[in-house]
């Protein structure tokens, strides 16, 4: 893995990647969500557990079922995106161990221990949020990752007798730059890092 990345690569991955507010009236093909997902499923997670869930809202009756659960500053950039990705997690996550981590007994580590699931769920299953994020960068997709919603009206809407919990929502398709405004700074190294 010693090949490194060009900057065309570093700047569509994070330099010159920005959060989307406003789309294109561009549809995102099911194939390509795909495609999104078996890039994004590679990224690492504590014992292989792979927590995360994924629900792509395409259909106008998919986002009808989420509208009511958005905050009013989140209505029209997310009504408006193409795909509306809710990002969750399982909590039950550690049944699919023994075929995700076949080489030790990492279910019993999960069972029966809801904190320390609860918390790998939801750690894991927000690492694997960001991984999406960046996989849709990588194959030509914007994103605009966002809180601003109530999770327990998603979580009755979308995962009712489920063991699924949703984290945050990533609106997802091709941005329409005139909506975006200047870049906000970022915390140097000095001000956000230390070494010791």
């Amino acid at each position: 893995m010693s090949d490194l990345l060009d900057a065309a690569a570093l700047d569509t991955l994070f330099r010159t990647a920005r959060t989307h507010y406003k789309w294109q009236e561009r549809p995102v093909p099911d194939t390509k969500l795909a495609e999104l997902y078996d890039l994004l499923k590679f990224g690492p997670t504590s014992a292989n557990s792979s927590p995360a869930r994924f629900v792509f809202l395409r259909t106008a009756e998919g986002k009808a079922k989420l509208k009511p659960a958005l905050s009013e500053g989140n209505l029209e950039k997310t009504m408006t995106a193409p795909v509306i990705a809710i990002v969750a997690h399982d909590m039950k996550f550690f049944d699919e161990l023994p075929k995700l981590f076949p080489h030790a007994d990492a279910r019993s580590w999960f069972a029966g221990n809801d904190a320390l699931a609860e918390v790998t769920a939801f750690r894991n299953g927000s690492l694997q949020g960001a991984y999406l994020i960046l996989a849709a960068r990588a194959i030509g997709l914007d994103a605009g990752p966002m809180s601003g919603f109530d999770n327990a009206k998603v979580d009755e809407a979308f995962f009712a007798g489920t063991s699924w919990k949703s984290n945050f929502l990533v609106n997802l398709g091709y941005g329409d730059e005139s909506g975006l405004f200047p870049r906000s700074p970022r915390l140097s190294f000095d001000e956000a890092a230390r070494l010791e």
